[in-house]
């Protein structure tokens, strides 16, 4: 595989919603509505300030990501991360490569750090990914999301110094 991470485009729409679609419908690792509809999806990750990327590996979209300021005035210098890799793509180290990807791009765009404000406990993949490139889970979150499987588990905050 060689995957290649670049900018996403509005004329991305198609690939990115490909892969949003299964993971918001799941419903089990992000607080979004299942039945989001896909204009209000695309536009909910292409959000205003979001810079968004796509990982592709020749033509195909294997993954997408989005990073933004967490906060707005003395926590602009925070960022959020959103990653979805594609179902098909699991296992293969995308998620990893864009992890990698947002950890080098991060400080070009002025973030000394990088939190992830609502990592679902139940997400072992993610939350393994994540501690393993140095984040620590600095809060959690009792029982504030409600599985469509497990019911209400807890929700982690998950942060990473940049510099």
């Amino acid at each position: 595989m060689t995957l290649t991470i670049r900018p996403a485009t509005r004329a991305d729409d198609d690939a990115v919603w490909t892969m949003l679609e299964p993971v918001f419908r799941a419903g089990d690792t992000y607080a979004i509505d299942p039945d989001i509809p896909r204009d209000d999806a695309l536009a909910y990750w292409f959000g205003p300030e979001r810079r968004v990327f796509l990982a592709q590996d020749g033509g195909e979209a294997l993954g997408t990501y989005y990073m933004v300021r967490n906060q707005k005035g003395g926590g602009s210098h925070v960022c959020n991360c959103g990653y979805i890799t594609a179902p098909a793509a699991r296992g293969r180290g995308v998620a990893r490569a864009m992890l990698a990807h947002s950890l080098d791009a991060a400080p070009g765009f002025g973030f000394r750090a990088m939190q992830f404000n609502f990592v679902v406990s139940t997400n072992s993949r993610a939350i393994a990914t994540w501690e393993g490139a140095g984040f620590d889970i600095v809060g959690r979150l009792p029982g504030a999301f409600r599985h469509p499987q497990q019911g209400y588990v807890d929700a982690l905050v998950m942060f990473r110094p940049l510099v």
